[in-house]
């Protein structure tokens, strides 16, 4: 894979969001009284892989999941599989599932990305779970429907609004019309 200098810059910026909001308490990883963390790092990383595809959108995603494994307080995501497998796999499910939906219309290829992210990371941290033995599939499905309908929801709000601004800005769909033409 070819790195510009837009791709690296795009990577660096929505990578040390993700640190940030990894870092900082309650921004990123959300304390629910489930005793579980509710996430919104997925979203920069859905951005990532809209702006630019689905190598910067795993890179991003590679920092999310870093983030998880270093300040995991509980075994689930001290285990590296979890914390780290399927936040690489954010980035390729949004950018794939954009370029296919790009005929529909803008917001539908956002709002899609959005909804493909979030359920590639919440379906598969807890399928990991569950697969593991860390929790019984009845406490799996309890989270995977509180947090996980939280998230989608505010993850296609916050997508949808970021990738239309982007959009404006030059940022979103450039990628798409270069791509088309190298093809």
């Amino acid at each position: 894979m070819r790195m510009s200098v837009r791709k690296m810059a795009i990577a660096g910026v929505l990578g040390a969001v993700s640190v940030v909001m990894g870092l900082v308490p309650f921004l990123g990883f959300i304390p629910l009284p489930t005793g579980q963390n509710a996430t919104i790092m997925h979203v920069p990383v859905i951005i990532a892989a809209v702006a630019e595809g689905p190598g910067v959108g795993m890179f991003v995603g590679f920092i999310f999941g870093l983030m998880s494994w270093l300040r995991a307080d509980n075994a689930i995501f001290k285990d590296i599989l979890i914390a780290m497998g399927p936040r690489l796999l954010i980035g390729a499910a949004a950018a794939y599932s954009f370029r296919s939906l790009r005929s529909f219309g803008l917001v539908t290829a956002l709002a899609g990305s959005a909804v493909i992210g979030t359920l590639t990371n919440t379906v598969l941290v807890l399928g990991l779970i569950y697969l593991r033995g860390y929790l019984p599939g009845s406490v799996v499905l309890t989270l995977g429907l509180t947090h996980g309908v939280a998230e989608l929801a505010l993850s296609v709000v916050v997508v949808v609004a970021v990738g239309l601004a982007l959009h404006r800005a030059g940022f979103v769909g450039r990628a798409d019309s270069r791509s088309r033409k190298a093809a």
